[in-house]
């Protein structure tokens, strides 16, 4: 069963990837219940096509309105549709796989996005965009300054949703919604938190689509999940041991925390692998160029923060390593889906120490997988669990001993003679 089945523009059909031959489960509902016109919700994985699900059927539509908005759509104002990213990164990357559609069927796709000078962007609205992917912030940015008018929108869409939300988007999102007309909107996500479903019941109208092309909450089964419960402290070392036994040929590990990232890729280049780091602090330019060169396979191994790795894709990226667990569950849904992308296969391996079981559990009871814990030989765990009744360790005392020490004798060493 092809594309054919849905009559979409043939045009479209022909101009995507020769690799994209028959249509995901979320496609198969998504396009159908998008051209007819009513709002949709897809609940779907990380990786299942939501793109094309409604970059498809909204460029169909687009296109056979081209007649009737022939004069209109000359404007600089013209943008028939807009998508919301969460990140940069995700934004570009709908863009560029919107891009060739769109020109098969003479619409141009622009992206607008935070953290980028705002007067290339301004400058390249002078000429008309139909449709327009952006963040948030800088979406708002130029519409309260006058530079995007959105009286000709027919179509918003909410690309991870549940991203948007995660990362404190909604006063941007409420501000922008006041400011559109009445139009189709659709949602996409891979997680359905409690925070979504507000919106969905804000924004959705009552008889809108709700689509779970796989089950809620749940990575594909073609990624293969391994935990290995490590001391906290041997996390670096086993991942080091972990690259070099398997000779992967590309692993994106994800860290929390910016000033991690930089210490992590530190150790992995002194142990001699391939590594670049990826988050907020650096250079949008280095970023982009970093970037680049993972896709390209001239790194070996990208560390990353959510932030940043949040909507990269990488062509059959084998494995995704979480070298801290997430603080909330649904972002590890969305962490391992960098892997078994498009129906491929691929691993997913987290380092858990005995701190972060809290998170281990919350992200079983979301998924409603097992997710055992495994050991490593060669690294035991020695850390032990700490609770309300556990008692300080001899050296932990120690220490503390010796740092009051310190602060005495500074203190008396400060002291003004008394007259």
């Amino acid at each position: 069963m092809g594309f054919s089945l849905f009559s979409l523009n043939p045009k479209l059909v022909k101009s995507l990837p020769a690799l994209v031959i028959e249509p995901s489960a979320v496609q198969r509902q998504a396009i159908p219940a998008i051209l007819s016109g009513k709002d949709v919700l897809a609940l779907a994985q990380t990786g299942s096509g939501k793109t094309y699900a409604f970059g498809l059927p909204i460029l169909h539509r687009i296109a056979a309105l081209q007649s009737d908005l022939s004069e209109l759509s000359q404007q600089a104002s013209s943008i028939l549709a807009v998508v919301i990213a969460p990140t940069r990164e995700l934004a570009a990357q709908v863009c560029q796989n919107l891009t060739p559609l769109a020109q098969a069927v003479n619409l141009r796709v622009d992206v607008l996005c935070g953290g980028e000078d705002i007067a290339p962007q301004v400058e390249r609205l002078t000429y008309p965009a139909e449709v327009v992917v952006a963040t948030p912030g800088r979406l708002l940015a130029l519409a309260q300054q006058g530079v995007i008018q959105f009286e000709l929108l027919q179509y918003l869409v909410f690309d991870e949703a549940d991203r948007l939300l995660d990362m404190g988007f909604i006063a941007d999102i409420n501000a922008l919604l006041a400011l559109m007309p009445k139009r189709q909107t659709l949602m996409f996500s891979a997680t359905m938190p409690v925070t979504l479903d507000k919106l969905v019941k804000t924004v959705l109208s009552p008889s809108a689509i709700r689509l779970e092309a796989n089950a809620v909450n749940r990575a594909v089964e073609e990624i293969n999940q391994t935990i290995y419960h490590v001391n906290k402290g041997s996390k670096a070392k086993v991942l080091i041991e972990q690259i070099k036994s398997h000779q992967w040929s590309q692993v994106l590990v994800f860290v929390n925390a910016k000033d991690d990232v930089d210490a992590l890729c530190k150790k992995l280049l002194k142990a001699g692998i391939n590594t670049a780091a990826l988050h907020g602090d650096k250079e949008q330019a280095l970023r982009s160029q970093t970037l680049n060169d993972f896709k390209a396979q001239k790194l070996n191994v990208l560390v990353a923060t959510d932030v940043i790795a949040r909507g990269i894709h990488i062509d059959a990226l084998p494995v995704v390593i979480n070298f801290d667990l997430p603080s909330q569950a649904a972002v590890y849904v969305h962490r391992i889906g960098r892997t078994a992308r498009a129906g491929l296969s691929g691993v997913a391996l987290s380092l858990v120490s005995h701190l972060e079981l809290v998170s281990l559990e919350a992200i079983r009871q979301l998924t409603g997988q097992v997710l055992p814990l495994t050991t490593l030989a060669d690294f035991p765990v020695t850390d032990q669990a700490t609770n309300a009744t556990s008692k300080r360790a001899p050296r932990d005392k120690q220490a503390n001993r010796r740092t009051a020490n310190k602060r005495s004798i500074n203190d008396f060493s400060k002291r003004k003679p008394t007259q």
